[in-house]
Parts: structure tokens; sequence; C-alpha cells
């Protein structure tokens, strides 16, 4: 699908001659004439490289050579400046409905050729809700993450639940996962849920020690990769 282009002046150079190596994805949590307007206002200074509309419709705000305001602060892994190593993806969905099928569509047939672009593996798409924990929650727990691992654009457990609470040995794993480590126990927890036991609530459970054990171990965050 050919993007329509919606320029952004909220961009700029990618620093230090940092390449994007990850994706993020965001939910707008307002309409789609109105997330337009704000990813294209310089006074809003936020922006996006692709914005999916719930129709289907695919717009570009920003090149994928150039570095949109998306994340903010927080980080994933070694990866601070999370704007200059990403592409960030923008959902039509106020974060508390299901995401539509000409949007999910549409994202899974944009997500292949960024990917192959930038060398993107499975395990670097991810929440913002992911880099800033507490922070930020979107694309929320109505977005289906288990659909996109099933055509090898993102990853998902398949432990089951087995193991004891732990919390010092949950923290170790998330980290190595990507989760800071400087973070609030029950905001990482919170997080790792939205994206990967989306029914789950209550203290930590044994599904999400198994959960987070079995991702560490076969996706560690920073195995080989730029640090910087």
């Amino acid at each position: 699908m050919t993007p329509l282009w919606r320029p952004s002046p909220n961009c700029g150079p990618r620093r230090d001659g940092a390449r994007p190596d990850m994706v993020v994805l965001h939910y707008t949590a307002m309409d789609l004439d109105g997330a337009l307007a704000r990813l294209c206002d310089p006074a809003a200074q936020v922006s996006a490289h692709y914005l999916v509309a719930r129709d289907g419709r695919l717009f570009q705000l920003v090149d994928e050579d150039t570095r949109a305001w998306h994340a903010g602060a927080g980080c994933w892994g070694a990866v601070g400046d999370v704007n200059s190593r990403s592409i960030g993806i923008e959902l039509d969905n106020r974060g508390d409905e299901p995401f539509s099928q000409p949007l999910m569509a549409t994202l899974e047939g944009l997500l292949p050729g960024i990917m192959a672009r930038h060398g993107v593996p499975p395990e670097r798409v991810i929440a913002h809700s992911d880099m800033a924990p507490g922070r930020k929650s979107d694309p929320g727990r109505r977005f289906d993450w288990r659909r996109l691992a099933r055509l090898g654009l993102s990853v998902w457990p398949e432990a089951g639940e087995v193991g004891a609470p732990d919390e010092a040995a949950f923290r170790a794993a998330t980290a190595r996962i990507g989760y800071g480590k400087g973070w609030p126990t029950g905001d990482v927890l919170e997080a790792f849920r939205q994206r990967f036991r989306p029914w789950a609530t209550g203290p930590l459970s044994p599904g999400d020690m198994a959960a987070a054990a079995d991702l560490a171990r076969r996706f560690p965050v920073d195995r080989g990769g730029p640090s910087s």
C-alpha cells in the first residue's frame, strides 16, 4: 500500500549516526483528524513516521531516515534515545476498544517492509508502554500482540504457568528482555501484562514468572546489537 503523505515538521536528524533497529507501536487516543492535526502541529512537538487509520488507510508523516518525536523519555535495554533508534507507528484507536480488522491488515502489510529495510528482528517490535512503564500505556491491553507474533512480526511467550513468584527473578528476567532495571516493579508488571498477559490481574503470579523467563531465554534484548 502506498502511504498518503502528510508531512510533519516535528522531526530531525537521528543523533550520532544512529540507525533504526526497532519499531514502537502507539495508539492515538483521539479521533483521526485530531491525531493528524496534532502530529503535524509544530506547537505540539510530537510526530510519528506512520499513522494507520481504523479504515485501513496509511499515512506517512516523517521519512524513515529521519528522527520522529514519538517515544519521549524511556529506554529499551541499552537504548536511551529511542527516537533515534526507532520507527514510530500510531494506530487510530482510543485505547479502550478492539483494533479494527482493516487497521490490523494494513499494519501487517507495513511491518514486514520496515523490518526488512532496517534489519529489525521481531523482538524489537515493542509497545510504547514497554519502554516507558508507568508513564505510557499504549497500545494497551486490547491490542493483539499474539496475532503479530503468529506472523513473525513480534514475539509471544510459549511457557505454561510454572514456578513460584519471585520478584528478584522476575525483575532479572524482564531486564534481560529490555525493561529498565530502575523502574518500580508494579509499573514493569503492568507493562509486561499489557503486552504479554492482558487478562492477568493481582500480584505477581507463576504465569508472569514463566512468561518472563521464557522470553528472557529466547529473546535477550542486547545480544550482540548496538548499545548506544
